[in-house]
């Protein structure tokens, strides 16, 4: 495959990958978290057939787009990538908003993901441990929610912050 090619493939996997992400993170924090509510309040059986059929699917694609997100990002930067992480003049933008993404991505599967396994009842838990991994599922979620903002500006807007290191 031409070089050109292969990055606008990747390009394209990175972005849509990161759509689906990203989309998710939003459709959580500004759907589902108060329909989770709205249902529990008219009775158990509407949060519980959330909790039991549309979470675990909506988790599954969340937690793996984010996967393909970062391993498409990093294969576009290839020989750049440690310019970009040490934040090289030039890289600086998009080395802040890949830091900003890799953050989000281990919240995800370090701290959100467990938590959110023991609140849908995924795995053993008390009552008191799933309450508990409810509310860090909620706050992990609510950082990565307000760290997407300057992450999508910084990787939206770097390309035109970018120099090469040539011309640097």
């Amino acid at each position: 495959m031409d070089d050109a090619l292969l990055m606008v493939v990747l390009r394209w996997v990175h972005i849509t990958a990161g759509v689906m992400w990203l989309g998710l993170l939003y459709f959580f924090n500004v759907v589902q978290v108060p329909a989770m509510r709205a249902a529990t309040a008219e009775g158990p059986a509407g949060a519980q057939a959330i909790a039991k059929h549309v979470a675990p699917r909506a988790l599954a694609w969340f937690r793996w787009a984010s996967v393909a997100t970062v391993l498409a990002g990093f294969a576009m930067l290839g020989p750049l990538t440690p310019h970009v992480l040490m934040l090289r003049p030039g890289y600086a933008a998009l080395g802040a908003g890949v830091w900003l993404g890799l953050a989000m991505f281990f919240n995800v599967w370090a701290f959100l993901w467990p938590q959110q396994k023991k609140a849908l009842g995924l795995v053993e838990a008390t009552p008191e441990a799933r309450a508990k991994a409810r509310r860090l599922a909620l706050l992990v979620s609510r950082v990565n929610l307000a760290l997407s903002f300057p992450m999508l500006f910084l990787m939206s807007s770097s390309y035109l912050l970018h120099r090469p290191l040539a011309a640097g």
